[in-house]
């Protein structure tokens, strides 16, 4: 059986090699530009093919079977996922029936999958996205029609969102903020299906989900009132303006397009070349090369929102379409492979499913994009992204007046120095992903989920307690020029222990605020840029005298070579990798300290959200006294010289 399972996924990954390289070939004209024809003609069959092998591999649904192609379908949201993508592809390509399967039938059946195991949350919204594509008239819907009375009665459960909605409280159940933008698109198509006719219940949850657009915010936090920024500000967002515009609430989409116009045009100034969007945060490889794609489709079919022009999105939205191409191997996304990192919910169990995800994404998002693009007569845009130079600051929140933490992200892209500096609270204290520090750097990277000092040190006291200029901070000075930013930390986020066989991830209860320590320590950091060298400088100062046992530090490389040079006792690491060249140097005032280097192999440490981090650079130091009037400075450098 093993050597049966062995060999269907040697020729999978071949048919898959060559039907990869295929697409490749696409031939672009002298002066790099792609036809949109030849795009949307190419990715149709791409899809078409893969989708087809995913579908001959599925041979029992009732009851379904534990893998396909050699991966599990247990995960959260697999069938689900799989008949949106079964149905996005349909309707992309125009065509009914799939590998001699009636797809409106199957899907229909797939649902009850789901509806039988309990799906939620994405499970119950991809399930209400496919039924759509069949026409919002249950009377002549292809899917409905197909379905038994009892079959009917367990769709009509699979899109009711009180399986994670307490209608009673008029909060998603343990769930973070963004989960209320899916409840109220499922509770407004169900409106427009006609399966709920109370509208009293729809603009219910419609309005808590927008509650922070209508009290002003342009950025959602994800965990209120703690402060967790990422990529769900602008998910959620869209998500609430395609909800309201289902039951014709114009009055919350004139909330929420504020909103939409500050999201997309952060999103613009931090997208990479390559089509990988947000550096920080939850949304990490595979998935966030999605993101892009899908933020693109709803760009396409609302200009008012666009950050920049159609044509301009085309080439960032082929660059990440690219990217995922590269990293698909034997039907499936590469999202497991070596140094590659993922938060514990992401397990293996959902490689499948993410895989689906990335065909009715691409899809999806194809529809709109390829439409838009014709009705504006876009017939060719550049096959390479020519993004603008970006150096300012944009605020997620400032201070209430009450002591509310600030938040926001630093966005940098000038030549060989491209990255995201975020000031935002992740799932716990001071994890990695949301540290303020350079994410999306080329040769840098934060090992994925872990609590680590990644360019913002653990500063471990006499009683114990390991402290963190992290979570936000009390004050943010941006600098004029953009070139630069200085934040200040009164309280500091405290390390908690996880403890052992505890998820690793364990998230702060929900509308819990963080818990920091104030230790009569003040931290500011000033981040500059000069030249080709990116500089952090740090003061600690105490009202008393503070000893801190420990300061560790760490700088993570995704270089594999290294090599270490001392000039008058400055010691300097040079790292060297694919990606890029840096210089990392380190200095304090009155305090020597350790430095050492690590490589990681295939430890958590290692994995980084798309490449391995072979090496990371530690900095140590001991017993560093603060007094009063007696501040401890420090300050790191990290200098690119990948353009020389």
């Amino acid at each position: 059986m093993k050597t049966s399972v062995y060999s269907h996924r040697l020729v999978s990954r071949i048919l898959s090699f060559f039907s990869v390289v295929a697409f490749a070939a696409l031939p672009v004209k002298a002066e790099q530009m792609v036809s949109t024809e030849r795009m949307a003609s190419q990715m149709g069959q791409f899809l078409k093919a893969e989708i087809t092998a995913h579908l001959a591999a599925v041979t029992n649904i009732n009851p379904p079977q534990a893998t396909v192609l050699g991966a599990p379908t247990a995960g959260d949201f697999s069938w689900g996922s799989f008949m949106r993508a079964l149905s996005a592809v349909s309707a992309l390509t125009g065509e009914t029936n799939i590998g001699g399967r009636n797809i409106a039938q199957f899907v229909g059946q797939l649902g009850l999958i789901e509806a039988r195991g309990g799906g939620k949350t994405f499970a119950q919204l991809g399930s209400a996205l496919t039924l759509r594509h069949y026409g919002m008239d249950l009377k002549t819907n292809a899917l409905w029609q197909s379905l038994s009375p009892s079959d009917r009665k367990e769709w009509r459960s699979l899109l009711n969102p009180a399986r994670f909605y307490d209608f009673k409280k008029h909060h998603v159940i343990d769930l973070p903020e963004n989960y209320m933008g899916v409840a109220s698109r499922i509770i407004t198509m169900d409106i427009q299906f006609g399966l709920v006719t109370n509208l009293d219940v729809a603009n219910g949850i419609l309005e808590h989900a927008a509650a922070q657009f209508l009290h002003g915010a342009r950025y959602t936090d994800d965990n209120m009132p703690v402060g967790r920024y990422d990529r769900y500000s602008q998910e959620y967002a869209r998500f609430v303006y395609l909800a309201a515009g289902n039951i014709g609430r114009a009055d919350i989409q004139a909330a929420d397009a504020p909103a939409l116009k500050a999201v997309m045009g952060t999103w613009w100034a931090l997208v990479d070349t390559n089509g990988y969007g947000y550096p920080w945060g939850r949304t990490i490889g595979d998935i966030s090369y999605m993101d892009t794609m899908d933020i693109i489709g709803f760009l396409a079919d609302h200009p008012q929102f666009r950050p920049a022009p159609l044509k301009d999105l085309a080439s960032v939205y082929f660059a990440a379409w690219h990217s995922l191409l590269r990293d698909y191997h034997g039907h499936l996304l590469n999202m497991f492979g070596f140094g590659r990192g993922n938060y514990d919910y992401m397990t293996v169990a959902r490689e499948w499913q993410q895989t689906m995800d990335f065909f009715y994404k691409s899809a999806e998002s194809l529809q709109h994009l390829a439409s838009a693009m014709r009705a504006e007569h876009v017939t060719e845009f550049p096959a390479t992204p020519d993004l603008p130079n970006v150096a300012r600051f944009d605020f997620f929140r400032k201070n209430d007046g009450e002591g509310g933490r600030e938040a926001g992200a630093w966005l940098v892209r000038r030549g060989a120095l491209h990255f995201t500096l975020p000031f935002t609270t992740g799932i716990r204290p001071a994890i990695s992903d949301y540290l303020p520090a350079p994410h999306g750097l080329p040769g840098f990277a934060a090992p994925v989920e872990q609590m680590a000092p990644v360019l913002t040190p653990f500063l471990t006291l006499a009683d114990g307690r390991t402290l963190a200029a992290a979570d936000d901070a009390d004050q943010i000075i941006p600098a004029k020029d953009g070139l630069g930013v200085t934040a200040i930390w009164h309280r500091f986020a405290q390390i908690i222990a996880v403890p052992p066989g505890a998820r690793t991830n364990a998230d702060l209860p929900f509308g819990q605020p963080e818990q920091f320590a104030n230790v009569g320590l003040t931290s500011r950091v000033t981040w500059k840029l000069n030249g080709d060298t990116l500089i952090r400088a740090e003061r600690l100062s105490a009202t008393n005298t503070i000893v801190i046992r420990l300061f560790s530090v760490i700088f993570p490389s995704t270089a594999n070579h290294v090599w270490t040079t001392c000039n008058r006792g400055r010691r300097a690491d040079t790292f060297s990798g694919s990606d890029a060249t840096l210089e990392v140097s380190a200095a304090a005032r009155g305090v020597k300290f350790n430095e050492s280097l690590e490589a990681t192999g295939n430890s958590a440490m290692g994995r980084g959200t798309l490449r391995p981090i072979p090496l990371i650079l530690h900095i140590t130091a001991g017993n560093i006294l603060v007094k009063p009037g007696k501040p401890f400075e420090w300050m790191i450098r990290i200098q690119s010289l990948s353009a020389k």
